[in-house]
């Protein structure tokens, strides 16, 4: 679906093109493209080079150093960059933490720690999930207990994306473990270069170690660092996963792995001519634009009302379980397409292989994409979870 573009956002679109043809290297989109680890220099370069630019922050407030992009220019931002296979800008800080800050933080906490996630100085991970409270956050058992002008940190966190690059968590933990479930919860931001803080990769199905597990053993956080009021975290949690879920959608990158299905597909023959001549597999990558095309419009009117200043409300919800079912759908088109090819993880295993496919060599990684993007449906609140919320919600009278 092409957007109807005005003659500045038609602008925006060239400028973005030429930026990214001038400031991408040819060798970082290629192991974008080619699915491989990124490094923390890698990520950093691109974090400078748009912060640079002054397209870094494109959903903050122009108040606090944003770009404040409208509804169209963010989905061509994320379109092109996509399709560019530009490195994808961490969202725990910019994304995630920053409008909570913006929102509850304090003006103290908005001046110190804002410009330090513009500038790359602070690096942020999440620490929401626990063993036992994954989508059943409200049960996490991180104890917080206040000491004097200092809360002592005990627990453990899980499935941290990217902790080890991390100099900041940000962290729900318990303040209060005589409360309800939901209350007496509170969001700290923690140094993770405090005493007490021990990071230990886990192992993924698709070889890489993203994520970790995080330890805290009496590990004592200034209360200057508490967000918002003590025994309220709840209400901020419930806030920043909206914005999460929003992100988790990532219509950009549907749109390049679409388009890269077709493009192998265009090349893989069977008894039907090309793949793309098989009703079966031309069916599925039919069904899966037609999606695609669907959850844009919806999604161009979500950022709509996060750009007037309103969260994202439940439509949050359906983008996450639409938007992963669709990411999910093109990656295993992707495997089905280059067959056997997808059994092997390291390139050098097709290494002079006589298929006609143009990426005979990227092939193993197709497989580590499939495998890897099995747990969107699962991160940032589980698929079944989000269908049960917006259940409720829509049927509670």
């Amino acid at each position: 679906m092409e957007l109807s573009l005005s003659p500045d956002d038609q602008a925006f679109r060239a400028e973005l093109k030429q930026f990214l043809s001038e400031a991408l290297p040819h060798e970082l989109s290629e192991k974008v493209r080619k699915h491989q680890s990124l490094s923390k220099s890698d990520y950093e370069y691109w974090h400078a080079r748009l912060n640079e630019k002054g397209w870094l922050a494109v959903n903050w407030p122009k108040s606090f150093g944003g770009a404040e992009m409208s509804a169209t220019q963010r989905h061509i931002f994320e379109e092109e960059c996509a399709l560019a296979h530009a490195p994808r800008i961490v969202p725990f800080g910019l994304s995630m933490l920053a409008p909570v800050l913006q929102k509850f933080g304090s003006a103290e906490q908005q001046a110190h720690w804002l410009p330090r996630i513009l500038s790359g100085e602070d690096w942020w991970c999440q620490g929401y999930s626990e063993p036992g409270a994954g989508s059943d956050l409200a049960a996490l058992k991180t104890r917080a207990e206040r000491d004097g002008d200092h809360y002592v940190v005990n627990g453990q966190k899980t499935w941290t994306t990217l902790g080890q690059h991390a100099n900041m968590i940000f962290c729900l933990v318990r303040t209060d473990p005589a409360a309800k479930k939901q209350e007496g919860i509170s969001f700290l931001m923690i140094d993770m270069s405090a005493p007490g803080i021990e990071v230990r990769p886990i192992r993924l199905i698709d070889g890489g170690a993203e994520v970790n597990e995080v330890w805290f053993t009496d590990v004592r956080v200034p209360v200057e660092n508490l967000v918002g009021e003590e025994n309220k975290g709840w209400t901020y949690a419930k806030y920043l996963l909206t914005h999460e879920r929003t992100n988790i959608s990532g219509i950009g990158f549907s749109r390049a792995g679409l388009a890269a299905v077709k493009r192998i597909a265009a090349r893989v023959r069977d008894r039907h001519g090309t793949l793309n001549d098989n009703p079966y597999f031309a069916a599925r990558v039919a069904q899966v634009e037609i999606d695609l095309m669907a959850m844009a419009v919806t999604n161009l009117r979500i950022v709509s009302k996060a750009a007037a200043g309103q969260a994202p409300g439940l439509e949050s919800s359906l983008l996450k379980i639409k938007g992963t079912q669709i990411r999910q759908e093109i990656t295993d088109l992707a495997r089905r397409a280059v067959g056997p090819l997808a059994q092997v993880f390291a390139s050098e295993a097709v290494a002079g292989s006589n298929t006609e496919l143009p990426d005979a060599l990227d092939a193993g990684h197709v497989a580590a994409s499939y495998f890897n993007n099995r747990k969107l449906s699962i991160f940032g609140g589980s698929n079944e979870i989000q269908r049960e919320i917006y259940s409720k919600a829509i049927l509670k009278d």
